[in-house]
């Protein structure tokens, strides 16, 4: 499945990223945007995951997201989050740039997280960005406000149209740049700035390795490619090289 190359290289890299997408979360039974039917699927994605979505109808966005909370309760790690986070134990810098919301990196036990697109999780208020850790109650019939300004509270994601948080993409470049392998997993490589990350790495002189099912837009740059669910390829890789 992986080549004698990777195999020998890997446990001796000084540093290794791995950059998650939506295919890695869909192992554990979360879907890439929307379920595939049901109530939501008469919105677009803008109407529930955007500011101007927010703004027009803030009580509809918080349906959306208390919905999305509920699957994520019932969602568990799959054997490709735990097989990274095992990596993590047995080398020295190894760094998790995810583009998923869901935390499940950090349920399966790994360190050095970088959320690109914040997290479903928590909650900031829409017009100081203060932190909100109270509970969400729609039931109340009253939308959550924020203590210090009154500003409505939003969860803490990156909505369509907005910038990645400063010190996460900045983060991400700067570990990619200097690493010496680099996975791609279960991304399709569209979406920018993340989609670039690989390219960075490759041109630092990163071996870049794609795990991924289906042909993607880094496919060509890889040096390796996988065509297997992280969850499969992952845990065969850590008996490869003896983790």
């Amino acid at each position: 499945m992986f080549s004698e190359y990777l195999v020998d290289f890997l446990p001796r890299a000084k540093r290794v990223i791995f950059l998650t997408g939506a295919g890695v979360s869909a192992e554990s039974g979360i879907s890439t945007f929307r379920d595939p039917d049901g109530l939501w699927n008469k919105f677009s994605p803008l109407e529930l995951a955007s500011i101007e979505g927010f703004v027009n109808n803030p009580e509809r966005v918080w349906q959306w997201y208390q919905h999305r909370r509920q699957i994520l309760n019932n969602a568990k790690p799959n054997a490709g989050h735990y097989a990274m986070a095992k990596i993590q134990e047995f080398l020295p810098d190894v760094h998790i740039i995810t583009q998923n919301v869901d935390r499940l990196h950090q349920a399966a036990g790994a360190k050095n997280v970088v959320e690109l697109h914040g997290n479903i999780l928590t909650n900031r208020c829409f017009k100081c960005a203060k932190a909100y850790t109270k509970e969400i109650d729609l039931d109340s019939g009253e939308l959550p406000k924020c203590e210090s300004c009154s500003g409505n509270i939003r969860p803490d994601v990156v909505w369509f149209g907005e910038m990645l948080p400063e010190k996460a993409i900045e983060k991400a470049q700067e570990v990619s740049e200097m690493c010496d392998i680099f996975f791609s997993i279960g991304t399709s490589s569209e979406v920018f700035p993340a989609a670039n990350l690989p390219l960075l790495a490759k041109k630092g002189g990163a071996y870049l390795v794609e795990i991924n099912p289906s042909t993607t837009q880094i496919s060509k740059e890889a040096d390796e490619c996988v065509r297997e669910l992280s969850g499969n390829a992952l845990p065969n890789l850590l008996k490869d090289i003896g983790f």
